[in-house]
Order: structure tokens, then C-alpha cells, then sequence
């Protein structure tokens, strides 16, 4: 398979792309799909319809978000087993051999040149999609907002979270810190930040890579997944956080 047929079939899908809202949505862990070459890694269809696999529900949120916004999303089409968009590819758990308590058999022994062909066909299509779509609005004169959809696991090594909604922010706090404000205001939600991750787990790539260096504010949103398990909840928790987000936007522009 060759670089360009890759670039064409794993392109970023971007929807709404006219949206008038300052925010920029993305969801780097929409998909489960396991498409050739890489196939199911070894898994079973339990694993690959479970968390460790993509985010669950966070492609349904995101979507509700950016029609009760009107905001641009963009999001990636496979599954983060095979390349996990919000990691650097020097890191090793960018094609992890092992999730939480799954071994990835598709996923141990990679070669440098395994690694590299992953990266071509997968990383480096997204990122350009998603920094066209940033220096686009940045062109156009666009106010933009980067935030990022993600979902996490009621149960993590056999540990139960309380947590519901956590919002991260790497260098850059003020949309975070805004939004967690609004939503302890406006919403019953059990809300943390930095949690139930944060910067130092490495999980904030995408906010270094495409909002950082234009000084753009950014957060990364993340939902416990028993929460938007169904369209119906998704659309739910739209309409719980689109408010806040719209709220959280307010506040950086009277800042």
C-alpha cells in the first residue's frame, strides 16, 4: 500500500466545516474500525467493541455538540489500537502491545518500519487534516477554540471512578478552568479537573501540537462512557454541555 492511498482512505473526516462557532471540536478516538491492512490486531470482537479500542459515545457527543453549537469537527476513522492520534510517534503507546489489562497481539514485535508505515498512513493525514482546518479559520479571520471529545471507563483496573466529566488542559488552562466552573454552576454533573487524567499521563498531544503554538485556547473533555452509552444519552449530555461550552466561551472573550 502505497503513502498516497493511505493519505486518501484514513484521510480526518471533517463535518461542518462552515460552522460559525469559535470552537473547533475534535475526536481523535471516534472509531472501532479495523480495516486492512492492519485487521483486528488479534483481538476479539469483545475487545474491539470496547473501550480499549476507541472512546465509546464520544463521536455521538461530538456530533450533537457541533449541531447544538454550530461548531467544525473533525475525527479520525480507525481505531487508536492501530494508531492512537493523541500520542506523539516516539512514544510506544502510540501503537500500544498492551491496554490497561489487554495484550495487543498485532501490536507486539513492531519494527521501526512497521511504526513508520503506521505513521504515514494514519498520523500524519489526520494532524495535516486537522492543522489545515485550524490555519484555515486562523486565515479567515476565525476566532478559534480547540476542544477535544473523549470517553473513559466507569471501571479502570478494577478501580470504580466518581468522576463524570473531566476536563484537561495542558499549558494553556483558561478554557478548562472555564469550563469546569460553568458546569459545577450549571450542570449536577460530578465534574474534576485533570481528571480522571491529566497532562503528565501524556494525553494532551493534540492541544501542544495544533493549539499551543498559535496561542489558541484548548481543552480536552472527557465523559464517563456509561453516561452517553446511547444516542439518546448523547444527545442528553449535548444538551447539558453545550451551554456550558457556550458559557465557558463567553468568559475567555471578557477575559
Amino acid at each position: 500500500m502505497s503513502l498516497h492511498s493511505t493519505q486518501t482512505e484514513f484521510a480526518a473526516h471533517v463535518e461542518r466545516r462552515e460552522g460559525r462557532s469559535a470552537i473547533l471540536l475534535v475526536c481523535e478516538h471516534a472509531s472501532n474500525a479495523f480495516p486492512a491492512p492492519w485487521g483486528t490486531l488479534g483481538l476479539t470482537e469483545g475487545q474491539q467493541s470496547a473501550h480499549v479500542a476507541w472512546d465509546p459515545g464520544a463521536l455521538d457527543l461530538a456530533r450533537c455538540l457541533s449541531a447544538r453549537l454550530d461548531a467544525a469537527l473533525v475525527h479520525a476513522p480507525v481505531s487508536r489500537l492501530i494508531y492512537d492520534l493523541n500520542r506523539g510517534p516516539a512514544r510506544a503507546d502510540a501503537m500500544a502491545a498492551r491496554s490497561e489489562v489487554h495484550e495487543i497481539p498485532g501490536n507486539a514485535d513492531l519494527t521501526p518500519q512497521d511504526r513508520l508505515q503506521r505513521t504515514e498512513a494514519l498520523y500524519l493525514p489526520f494532524h495535516t487534516a486537522l492543522h489545515a482546518e485550524v490555519a484555515r479559520r486562523l486565515a479567515l479571520g476565525q476566532a478559534t477554540v480547540l476542544v477535544t471529545i473523549h470517553s473513559f471507563t466507569p471501571i479502570y483496573h478494577g478501580q470504580k471512578r466518581r468522576v463524570e466529566f473531566g476536563v484537561i488542559h495542558d499549558a494553556d488552562d483558561r478554557m478548562a478552568r472555564a469550563i469546569v466552573a460553568e458546569a459545577e454552576a450549571g450542570t449536577d454533573l460530578i465534574c474534576g479537573l485533570n481528571a480522571p487524567y491529566s497532562a503528565a499521563d501524556g494525553v494532551t498531544h493534540t492541544l501542544r501540537l495544533q493549539a499551543t503554538p498559535y496561542g489558541l485556547a484548548n481543552a480536552m473533555l472527557e465523559i464517563r462512557n456509561d453516561l452517553i452509552a446511547t444516542q439518546a444519552q448523547a444527545e442528553g449530555m449535548a444538551d447539558r454541555l453545550a451551554p456550558v461550552l457556550q458559557a465557558a466561551l463567553a468568559r475567555l472573550t471578557e477575559d
